[in-house]
């Protein structure tokens, strides 16, 4: 078991949770975050609820003399790779950012890590590397393409970690990646959550944003899809359920050899109008929505197959939409604004 490990962004909404349930599970914490897209009372949140302490670095991951000083500081037995740009429309408009950040930026990390004789990986991928599927469910051996620079940048990381996995010249590593489908909801407690600079380019967010009063209706990106109500198809996650299955991938570890991919996702697909209807019901908000032109790199529908995951690391998606709406419902309503005003939190552990 890796008691040890350091999460790369780690202060953002995935990474938080992450944290969270790396704490409460009894392993040791340590954190690196550039804090580009994230807030570092997230972390100070972490702690209170789990009660207990993290090491928390601010850098970047593609700071190679700040990633050999990390390592050098204490012993890191296994990693957990959040650190990344991560909005479709916005690696369309710039995907050199997305390049230099996610693609460079691991090869830096990869690179300190073999140093420090740390091979252990979890790393966080997106379905977006199966690019326009054929079909649903998804699963783990359907062909890998992409439609956007985002879902390029995740495709190339797999392409190096299974290159360095598979070469004669490395000592072993063991990686898994993480195919994540749609991350939504919040920590039961409301204390920590998704809270995207500027304007949110995932749904939920924006949904919530417009709930609570800061943003006047949902904008649908198109309503001419081939799906059953025209809207795009997701397979929703509640994020506390992928916290716990990178619990478990961790675990999986030491089983594995070489580089495997897992899909993290409830098998289920819901609509954008699926999703607005479910937050109505848990806001008690009309929430008006406008239909758009659609996003570029968007694509009609996916979402996974989730036997893989159950089998190799013993994993199943246990929160429904119900329960992933209410909880990002009590996270947006007792933090409006996010972690913006929490500097009077008293609450808020200071640093």
């Amino acid at each position: 078991m890796s008691h040890t490990v350091l999460v790369t962004g780690g202060a953002g909404y995935i990474g938080s949770h992450a944290c969270l349930e790396l704490l409460r599970a009894g392993r040791d914490v340590v954190v690196i975050d550039n804090l580009s897209n994230a807030s570092r009372v997230s972390l100070d949140r972490v702690r209170e609820l789990a009660g207990c302490e993290l090491v928390f670095h601010e850098a970047d991951i593609r700071d190679r003399g700040a990633l050999d000083g990390i390592f050098a500081a204490q012993r890191i037995d296994a990693v957990i790779h959040f650190a990344g740009l991560k909005a479709v429309g916005e690696s369309v408009e710039q995907p050199l950012a997305y390049y230099d950040n996610n693609v460079a930026g691991t090869v830096t990390l990869l690179s300190a890590m073999r140093a420090a004789g740390v091979r252990d990986l979890v790393f966080s991928s997106s379905c977006t590397v199966y690019g326009d599927p054929a079909q649903v469910p998804v699963r783990e051996d359907f062909p890998r393409s992409a439609t956007n620079p985002y879902g390029r940048s995740k495709l190339i990381i797999e392409d190096m970690l299974f290159d360095l996995a598979a070469s004669p010249l490395e000592e072993p590593w063991r990686v898994v990646l993480l195919r994540y489908f749609n991350p939504v909801g919040a920590d039961a407690s409301g204390r920590i959550g998704e809270d995207p600079a500027g304007i949110p380019n995932n749904l939920m967010p924006f949904v919530m944003q417009v709930a609570v009063g800061r943003r006047e209706r949902v904008r649908v990106f198109g309503d001419d899809y081939p799906t059953p109500d025209g809207t795009g198809v997701r397979d929703y996650i509640h994020v506390t359920d992928l916290a716990v299955g990178h619990l478990a991938a961790l675990d999986a570890l030491a089983k594995t050899r070489g580089c495997v991919a897992v899909n993290l996702g409830t098998g289920r697909g819901y609509s954008v109008l699926d999703m607005i209807a479910a937050a109505r019901r848990a806001t008690g908000h009309p929430i008006p929505h406008e239909i758009v032109a659609r996003r570029p790199g968007d694509i009609a529908a996916t979402y996974a197959d989730p036997a893989f995951a159950a089998e190799y690391l013993d994993w199943r998606a246990a929160r429904d939409l119900d329960v992933m709406v209410r909880d990002h419902w009590r996270w947006q309503s007792a933090n409006p604004t996010g972690y913006a005003d929490a500097s009077s939190d008293s609450r808020t552990v200071p640093r």
